[in-house]
Parts: C-alpha cells; structure tokens; sequence
C-alpha cells in the first residue's frame, strides 16, 4: 500500500504504511523525466542549469572515518564530496552519461565507511543535516543505477543508521534552521531506508517547527519550542512588527539562516508530498505568507518594517521554485512576490549551496522570463 492511499488529512497521525515510492525524496521519477524532456529540447532554464551541475558532477576524493564539524577542513571536504554524490547522480540522470553513474556510485561506496560524528556541539547536528539531504539525495537517484549494487545500497542504509541518526533524532535548541535542515535530512534519509518510523518522526517535528518558525497574527504569540528560553522577542531577534510571515530568523538575518529554515521546510513538505502525505495545505497561509513577505523584502530591499534594521539582504539563493511550483503551479494560487522574485533575482543571481541545491533545475516548471517591472 502507498502513502497516497492512505488518504491522511494529518502528517502527525499517519500511519505511513509498508511502501515507500522510489526515487521519492525531493525528486521522483516522473519529474526527472519531465526535467530530462526539457534539457532534450534544450530548452531554458533548465539546460543551462544542468550545465552549472555538470561543473559540479567532479570525481571522488577523500571519504573520513568521522566528522567533527568543528574542523574547518573536515568540514570543507565533507561538504565536498556530498556536493559531488548529488551533482553526479543528477547529472547521470538527466545526461545519461554513464561516467557520472560511475563517480557517484564511487563516492558512495568510500563513505559507507563513515562512522560518524565526534563534535561537542550542536554544529554536527546541522553538518549532518546538510550532508545528509546531499547524500540521501544522491543515493536516492542511485538507486536504479546499474554502477550502485542491492549490497551497496544496504551498506549506505546501514550507514545512516549508525552515523546519522543519532545527530538527527534529537531536534537541535539553536535557531530554528538547524532543526529544520535536520528535518529535511531526516526524512530525506528514510525515504531512502525505507523506515517509516523516522519519516513519521520528521513529520511530527515538522509539524511543530513549522508554527515555531512562522508566525501569523492569527497566532497572536509566537508557539513555545525547547530552546527559546521562555522569552519569544529575544529568540526571534526582537521583531519591531509582528507580520504575518515572519519567520523566527528574520530579524536575524534573512541572508542566509531566515532563506535556508524556508526552504528546509518547504523541502520536508515536499518530500512528504512525494509520499501521499500533505503538509503543504494545512500549513498554506504559514508557508506562502513567508515566501510571499521575503520575496517582497528581498525584491525592494527594505524589511517592511519588521526589524530593527530597515535593509534587506542582497544575498540570494536558488529557493523559493519549491514552494511556488506546488502553491503556484499545482495549486493555481497567485504568488506575485514570489514569481517576481524568481524571475528577477533567483534565476539570475540565485546561490546554490548545500541542501540550497539548484532547485531551479528539479523544480522549476516554467521557462525563464525576462520581467521589467522596476524592485
């Protein structure tokens, strides 16, 4: 029985059942193939993104025994080669190139080794959290590559178990973005070891996080979570506006953390949707009220009067297609913020990194528009 089946109106009641869909994480076979499609008739933007990947798609290097994240240069390589597993496997996918089957399967193989994680803080639970969506990913796409055995794929699942959910069962206490990306490899991960009980796990997390991360006035106070020590205006970085939309990182910078906790969630939701469970619309207003106020932040470079600090970030990264492929394209529901976003500075000048991964390239269903509307 799939997930779909089920019928389920709540992630946190689901009975995930016995069968997961492969590959099923962020991507499945249909939308690969439908991405496949596009790059054959060369059409844009995928066809120059796949380009970017392909630089990306580089041969094993060095796999580690253990991580501790602290480490600048365990750091860097491990991030490396998680960069390298999916740049290959999605490369290999959508190419057909049977070199870039063969380098990801490699990879693979050397860190199925991996023991596991030596920090003393919560810095590993985020590392493991970034190379976790980056490998599970790879490894998911992997899965009917004829380069990638049945016993290499029990080796990878066994590793997981053994070296990353013990930095992923625990939610971390710092900012909301850790836990999140937690989340993201968490259930990226058991789609992949096709363990219910942890995807039902990240669910649940999910869940919480989600009313923890993005407020809405209907709210009226920001929800409790472990780690904000009782005083929500400090943990939230001391909002001058509570708007419908704001997330907990804000105010701290929506740079990076506030832009990588966003899209974290909308790639969980994602997964789940890839699975028959919808987290997407009960948590609609939350989600395209957060994309919709950044992307508007983002686009004018003002904070709309919600922080301290009137400027905006002029950094941007390669998110934002998730949500708006499901809200705007499966849904129909207009996100003008968003779309301008997209078009405007996402495609043009968007960042990919870490579990930020081109999502241009997977989820973006429609061509590149040159738009002249003034930010």
């Amino acid at each position: 029985m799939s997930l779909l089946a089920l019928g389920l109106a709540s992630p946190i009641s689901a009975d995930v059942g016995s069968a997961f869909r492969h590959p099923g994480a962020m991507n499945t076979a249909a939308s690969l193939d439908w991405v496949k499609a596009k790059i054959d008739e060369g059409k844009e933007p995928w066809t120059s993104t796949l380009q970017e990947v392909e630089q990306k798609a580089l041969p094993a290097s060095a796999a580690l025994a253990v991580i501790d994240a602290g480490d600048q240069a365990q750091a860097a390589a491990s991030k490396s080669d998680a960069v390298k597993a999916y740049a290959n496997a999605l490369a290999w996918r959508l190419t057909g190139k049977r070199r870039y089957s063969r380098q990801s399967s490699a990879i693979l193989r050397m860190w199925a080794d991996f023991r596991g994680f030596v920090g003393t803080t919560d810095q590993d639970k985020l590392h493991a959290g970034w190379l976790g969506v980056l490998f599970g990913e790879a490894a998911e796409i992997m899965r009917t590559s004829p380069d990638w055995k049945a016993d290499d794929i029990a080796a990878f699942q066994t590793m997981f178990r053994r070296a990353f959910y013990p930095k992923l069962s625990t939610p971390s206490r710092w900012n909301g973005n850790v836990d999140l990306t937690q989340i993201d490899a968490l259930m990226t991960i058991a789609v992949f070891n096709d363990d219910k009980d942890e995807f039902k796990r990240g669910l649940q997390r999910l869940e919480v996080r989600s009313k923890a991360y993005i407020f809405l006035e209907s709210d009226l106070t920001p929800a409790a979570i472990e780690g904000d020590g009782g005083n929500s205006p400090a943990f939230w970085f001391h909002p001058t506006k509570w708007a419908d939309g704001l997330t907990q990182e804000t105010c701290r910078d929506n740079g990076h953390h506030a832009q990588f906790g966003l899209a974290s969630a909308l790639h969980a939701a994602e997964i789940a949707w890839n699975q028959g469970v919808d987290v997407y619309t009960p948590h609609m207003r939350r989600y395209t009220a957060a994309m919709e106020l950044m992307a508007r932040q983002l686009l004018t470079g003002n904070m709309q009067g919600t922080c301290r600090s009137a400027m905006a970030t002029a950094n941007i990264f390669d998110t934002f297609e998730v949500g708006f492929n499901h809200y705007n394209h499966r849904m129909g529901l207009p996100l003008p913020f968003t779309e301008r976003l997209i078009s405007e500075r996402v495609r043009p000048d968007g960042m990919s990194e870490l579990n930020i991964f081109h999502e241009t390239l997977t989820h973006s269903k429609a061509p590149m528009i040159t738009s002249s509307h003034e930010r």
